[in-house]
């Protein structure tokens, strides 16, 4: 029997897209609505979405060394376990299988789901086609279901189909962001863009409803210490939105010249992301009244800015675009996911099948796994309040991640570094600092945020120690009957 191994197929085109294709689903055309209604004003909205690309990019250049240093499958998970102790790593993965990427799956497959209802209205999240108890099985999560399969199934087919279409969808929806931004300048409104700018930076909570003339109620304004927690709640969504850039550390195994190109990769997608979705914002405030940015029915706030630039066809582009965009985000994110499960196996931390790869050079089982896992979310129809609570989790996790580099350096200065942290010691250091903000302050005004994650991270601990103590036993059997 062959010994099968990851195949180095992708090129640094590749890995970009799977950084920017990974990182653009379905949140920059929705949640501006939720972040306007916590600052308030236009330069404040701007701001949240600058100062969570500046955090990103900068957390991507820092896993540059890290990547460089440990190229291989697993990316974030073995970092973690090399900088600090399994248990850690273990802790990611846990968190990482049972909500952050499974979960971020069901989401964006539900999305391109709600969406597709635009052109063919039975798939709608609102026509029930099956009750199972407390279960109400809706047609846009059967759509969501179905997608997942389709994209595990031709995953499994090797890495050059999911390149294939990772490449294309990415590319596609770029392109079509450029596009929405393009036709944007050309519908910009100089009265909406003078209102919206006047006082953009007062910081105050946005009225849930709009007075007769159709401007804001009363404001209520924050006071200097909850203005910090109204921007860190109203960056829940621009970090889940810009979230999953470090999946194509995940596959290093396939990635050619893997110490130079995921470094690379990192910074250029993170960069074209955050580029986008700051110009995207201020289309939006350019064409929308800021009260109808907070207001967009459903928070569909693309879809209010596609009517006012390309009329009544607005809803149907705006609605093929996030289906373009949420197919290859979560072809991205299946094809990334698995390799975490498949270095877990290897360390004998996760189910054993898991560790081994199919006849086309790829974790065939893990995949079906998490298709499985992300179907079951899919259904529970939890995914999305799931998420909100895990971003405290999540950034927690880069946070140690980065930190790990200043604790590597002084553990491992022999290991070979082919390229070193962009602004190190000062950018790590300063993402740390803004990180640990960002934490502390949902935890002081949303608590609701912190606790969930906080509980599904720490369960991991019995279980690990549980799998370690069979682990040990298996080794002591073992040697006891070659002896």
């Amino acid at each position: 029997m062959s010994q099968h191994q990851f195949q180095p197929t992708l090129k640094l085109l590749d890995a970009t897209m799977i950084v920017a294709g990974s990182m653009i689903g379905s949140g920059i055309f929705i949640v501006s609505a939720d972040i306007t209604r916590n600052v308030g004003s236009a330069g404040w909205l701007i701001a949240v979405w600058l100062i969570t690309g500046f955090m990103t990019i900068t957390a991507a250049l820092s896993y540059g060394e890290l990547s460089g240093m440990f190229p291989r499958a697993g990316g974030q998970y073995v970092y973690l376990k090399e900088a600090y102790h399994p248990l850690l790593g273990f802790l990611y993965g846990w968190s990482f299988f049972s909500v952050i990427q499974t979960a971020t799956i069901a989401a964006v497959g539900v999305a391109f789901a709600k969406f597709a209802a635009y052109l063919f209205p039975p798939l709608s999240e609102d026509h029930v086609v099956a009750t199972i108890g407390p279960l109400n099985i809706s047609a846009a999560q059967l759509l969501s279901i179905a997608i997942i399969a389709l994209l595990t199934f031709i995953n499994t087919r090797g890495i050059q189909s999911g390149k294939a279409i990772q490449t294309t969808f990415t590319l596609a929806k770029l392109l079509s962001l450029f596009g929405l931004i393009g036709f944007g300048l050309f519908a910009f409104k100089t009265a909406v863009w003078d209102a919206n700018w006047q006082g953009a930076w007062d910081l105050h909570k946005f009225p849930a409803q709009t007075n007769g003339s159709g401007e804001g109620g009363n404001l209520a304004s924050y006071t200097a210490f909850a203005a910090f927690g109204a921007i860190a709640a109203a960056m829940v969504g621009s970090i889940f939105s810009s979230d999953s850039w470090n999946n194509v550390t995940f596959i290093a195994g396939e990635i050619k010249n893997p110490k130079r190109n995921i470094g690379l990769s990192l910074f250029l997608g993170t960069l074209i992301v955050t580029i986008i979705y700051v110009l995207t914002n201020f289309v939006y405030t350019g064409v929308l009244p800021l009260h109808e940015i907070a207001t967009a029915e459903k928070d569909r706030v693309a879809v209010s800015a596609a009517h006012v630039i390309f009329g009544n066809a607005g809803t149907y582009i705006i609605a093929v675009m996030i289906m373009v965009s949420t197919f290859g985000c979560n072809n991205g994110l299946i094809l990334a996911g698995a390799r975490v499960y498949y270095t877990m196996a290897k360390d004998g931390l996760f189910f054993k099948k898991a560790g081994t790869l199919n006849d086309n050079n790829v974790p065939g089982f893990a995949l079906w796994l998490q298709g499985i896992f992300a179907a079951a979310w899919s259904l529970s129809g939890q995914y999305g309040q799931l998420l909100d609570m895990i971003s405290f989790v999540v950034v927690g996790f880069y946070i140690l991640t980065i930190a790990g580099i200043f604790i590597l350096r002084r553990k491992r200065p022999d290991l070979e570094r082919p390229y070193k942290a962009f602004g190190y010691p000062v950018l790590p250091a300063l993402y740390i600092l803004m990180g640990l903000a960002f934490c502390i302050l949902l935890i002081i005004f949303k608590p609701e945020y912190t606790w969930p994650g906080l509980i599904i991270t720490l369960l991991g601990i019995p279980i690990y120690y549980l799998i370690s103590k069979r682990g040990a036993a298996k080794e002591i059997s073992t040697a006891t009957v070659n002896s």
